[in-house]
């Protein structure tokens, strides 16, 4: 095999390499458009948009106030919130002061949360209300010592203010009162409107975000991301998307979560370095303001995973009107395989394409692509993008490079890798070997460079594009007093793509429902961790030092499933 095939599969004008990267952030980059193209909007939400010019001087205006708080260079701010315009000045903000932005999954429950403000070991965090609550009652056990609340209606048209006034905000929990020494974010911002406009105080080589990744142990870590990390990544994206789309015109939505790599180091970096406008979407799970916005604004690019296509090719809107997805160009499918006959369904629905990719937090979104006019291959998740490189290793020691169809250990390099997990060194070094992430996926190159997964060493899950660490579910099962062993695993899944399953022993004497031990989960765990399968069994599979056998479990499963 040449030392890149897939270079000779590139769609026409993406170029081999991007190198020299600029040294800059992408708060360099939005300053840039302010001052070109104030007026272009930048971001749509709710019927409302944010030019480039307002994302510039609110963030000034933040920036200002988080300073005058004590914000300093590389401390962390955690920001609470889904996708929203507050959240991405928040971020240009942060950035701007120096600081670290800490996205942390709204949906985590208090347990979850208070770990993971402990993992970071934030000092300020900025909150919408509706979770404000929850915040305040894990705070004393955390480092955190001043809390900024934001309202979800601060950025919505008029007539969305209005109404979400009169019938959501007390009823969903946003309207709240707040306690004494916290702020409200646009007081903030009002109370420092004067503020001038300012070069980010940040280097291209600091950090500029923590995403929390399991690696290889399960346990939550902080990949440390750094801003010319999330430009070199923006890049390589808009370079793969402009073969395509139309700069200033073509509007991206902005659907994922800002708190998973995908949407944090991929699309948003994108679109604002090319100035492809985003369209903002609070709730991924909300498919009708999904369906609404896409009616409204005709976006050209559909970023999801497996499941978001299904339930958009079954949901009753589309069925009525198969004309809603028309203006969509370009669907980008990842966290989970893409089923064959899902691409052909969504790609006559929208008569646009729909591609595969693959990436990691670890590679800040160093990512392999299926061409968008090119070669598909079924079961490929595509070829590596410019400037990343892709290499099969031997999955037992990591050294010897496999020929083309050898299954082994995928391995990137790239210039954007993670700079480190922090402040966790043994499992940095385990996982960044002489410039080389190892990802502890299994998988095999064919003779083009187009990359194939056939499993994962590690047994992280991936439900619905979402990760899931086995431990932290068998550790919430294992405290109820029934229980007496558990083992937790992924099992295929038509819908999920990887549905959670948990085997369990019951005490000798005792009795429990499924209902009840999901009930039980609930209080410990997110949603998308709550196990949608159950099965009691007398014993567990394990090593000779005891160790449950996952795998064991899952072969079971699946053999049953044939049977």
């Amino acid at each position: 095999m040449s030392e890149k095939p897939w270079i000779k599969h590139y769609d026409k004008n993406v170029p081999h390499s991007l190198a020299p990267y600029p040294e800059e952030s992408l708060a360099h980059f939005v300053r840039r458009n302010a001052q070109e193209h104030p007026e272009r909007p930048a971001l749509f939400f709710k019927g409302a948009a944010v030019s480039y010019g307002e994302l510039e001087r609110k963030s000034n205006a933040l920036t200002c106030a988080l300073l005058d708080l004590g914000v300093g260079k590389g401390d962390r701010v955690v920001m609470l919130m889904p996708n929203s315009p507050q959240m991405i000045i928040c971020e240009f903000a942060i950035w701007k002061a120096g600081a670290i932005a800490v996205p942390v999954n709204p949906l985590y429950t208090e347990n979850e949360l208070e770990y993971a403000l402990n993992e970071c070991g934030a000092e300020i965090a900025i909150v919408l209300t509706p979770f404000y609550e929850k915040f305040k009652r894990i705070q004393p056990d955390s480092r955190v010592t001043k809390v900024i609340a934001t309202s979800i209606k601060e950025y919505l048209s008029t007539t969305n203010k209005l109404l979400f006034s009169l019938f959501k905000e007390k009823k969903d929990g946003h309207r709240i009162k707040l306690q004494k020494g916290d702020f409200w974010l646009q007081e903030l911002i009002s109370a420092h409107s004067s503020a001038e406009s300012m070069s980010p105080n940040v280097r291209h080589d600091a950090p500029a975000i923590f995403l929390f990744s399991g690696g290889t142990t399960g346990n939550p870590k902080c990949v440390v991301i750094t801003h010319q990390n999330m430009v070199m990544t923006g890049m390589q994206i808009a370079s793969w998307f402009k073969v395509i789309l139309e700069k200033d015109k073509d509007i991206i939505l902005l659907n994922l979560p800002l708190f998973h790599v995908y949407a944090q180091a991929g699309i948003l970096t994108a679109a604002l370095i090319e100035r492809f406008p985003l369209a903002v979407i609070p709730n991924p799970k909300d498919i009708d303001d999904l369906l609404h916005t896409i009616k409204t604004l005709k976006p050209a690019v559909l970023p999801g995973v497996p499941t978001l296509f299904s339930a958009l090719i079954n949901h009753p809107r589309v069925k009525r009107d198969n004309t809603i997805l028309k203006s969509v160009k370009l669907s980008v499918s990842g966290a989970a395989p893409l089923m064959l006959e899902t691409k052909k369904r969504f790609e006559e629905l929208t008569g646009g394409r729909i591609i595969d990719a693959y990436s990691l937090t670890e590679s800040s979104l160093a990512s392999v692509f299926t061409p968008i006019l090119g070669t598909y291959k079924n079961g490929s998740v595509g070829v590596p993008l410019p400037d990343v490189e892709v290499r099969i290793v031997e999955s037992e020691k990591g050294i010897d490079v496999l020929a083309e169809l050898e299954i082994g250990e995928i391995v990137m390099r790239a210039p954007q890798l993670m700079k480190e997990y922090w402040q966790h060194p043994e499992e940095t070094a385990l996982v960044l070997r002489d410039g080389w992430l190892y990802t502890g996926d299994l998988g095999y190159l064919d003779e083009d460079g187009y990359l194939f997964i056939v499993d994962r060493k590690k047994d992280v899950i991936k439900a619905s594009g979402f990760q899931v660490w086995p431990r932290d579910v068998e550790e919430s099962i294992a405290t109820h007093p029934a229980v007496l062993e558990v083992g937790v695993a992924g099992v295929p899944d038509a819908y999920y793509g990887e549905a959670v399953k948990a085997w369990v022993v019951l005490r000798q004497g005792h009795s429990l429902t499924v209902e009840e031990l999901r009930e039980h989960c609930r209080k410990d765990l997110a949603a998308y961790k709550v196990p949608k399968h159950f099965e009691f069994t007398p014993t567990l599979p394990k090593s000779t030092v005891g160790k449950v056998l996952r795998r064991k479990l899952v072969e079971a499963h699946l053999a049953e499933s044939e049977a």
